[in-house]
């Protein structure tokens, strides 16, 4: 009988520009890694990473709570979790933890739960970190490439990738602060002029005939967002000259990673993808901060290690 079960989640980037909430897209530049364990009583997690150890904190530990009442599960869970994801930066750090988590219980008790089901559970841990629960990093760190999320009645669509996208991360140095989410979602308009409304919802209508056409300079030249991004940016130091420096290096599209405060390009791997990561570290450099450029791909998902 299987005791123990691994899982490693990747990353995701979030909204893509005008798909608040709704566009989510793995990449494959970082992992989480979690073992779920028949074990003892009650859930523990174990790390060695600076994060929460209680469960109800933890973003694994409030999925695996979740997962434990609503699916009878008896006995013990201990999980414990490699952190790899930059915590705090716009890559979906507490999305691949909890994707990992509802996988691996998935997969330990054999509860045949579909993919909307596990992102449903795995979005209940976003309330560690964002103080609310919203499905984009989950679900794409749960099924893996592009997906769209309908939140109300839950239903994620995921459509592969063009071959050709390659995104190109830049992680400034700097230090975030706790719930960082939560901070970032605060400064969101709760209102919008119509024309505002109006030209996200064309730019989000792009992104997904780019992705359905495989088009990757389509999808790189509508992440356009008017209407979150200008409210965020200044929460990132230089964000107008990485942007500006990325797009003359020949980007196809920049916008904010998530939350941020790390900024993602949209290229296709025929393009000097180097000559942009340089131009992005620069435009970090204007505002005195030092940069991680990170080159990935969008990634197929999460793999279960036996």
């Amino acid at each position: 009988m299987v005791k123990s079960v691994t899982v490693r989640a990747p990353c995701s980037t979030a909204n893509l520009g005008p798909g608040f909430d709704v566009f989510g897209l793995a990449l494959d530049a970082f992992y989480d890694e979690v073992t779920v364990t028949k074990k003892g009583k009650g859930i523990t997690i174990v790390s060695s990473d600076d994060i929460p150890l209680k469960p109800e904190q933890n973003t694994a530990g409030l999925v695996a709570k979740e997962m434990v009442k609503k699916c009878k599960i008896s006995g013990g869970v201990e999980i414990t979790i490699k952190k790899n994801v930059p915590a705090g930066f716009g890559m979906g750090s507490s999305a691949a933890s909890a994707a990992a988590c509802a996988i691996g219980i998935n997969k330990l008790y054999n509860l045949k739960l579909t993919k909307n089901e596990l992102v449903s559970y795995a979005g209940v841990g976003e309330k560690a970190s964002a103080g609310s629960i919203h499905y984009d990093n989950v679900a794409a760190s749960v099924i893996g490439g592009f997906v769209i999320v309908n939140s109300n009645p839950l239903n994620v669509i995921p459509i592969e990738a063009p071959k050709d996208l390659v995104l190109c991360l830049a992680i400034p140095e700097m230090k975030v602060p706790k719930k960082k989410t939560k901070v970032s979602r605060s400064v969101i308009p709760k209102s919008v002029k119509f024309s505002d409304s109006l030209k996200n919802l064309a730019n989000a209508t792009n992104i997904v005939a780019g992705f359905l056409n495989k088009d990757s300079r389509m999808i790189g030249e509508s992440v356009i967002d008017v209407i979150v991004e200008p409210a965020r940016k200044h929460m990132i130091p230089g964000f107008d000259n990485v942007k500006k420096n990325a797009l003359r290096a020949g980007a196809f599209g920049v916008t904010i990673s998530g939350a941020g405060p790390s900024v993602i390009a949209f290229v296709s791997k025929k393009q000097n993808v180097k000559k942009i990561g340089d131009a992005m570290r620069r435009g970090f450099k204007t505002a005195k901060k030092n940069s991680v450029i990170v080159i990935c791909k969008p990634s197929k998902g999460p793999i279960i290690k036996k």
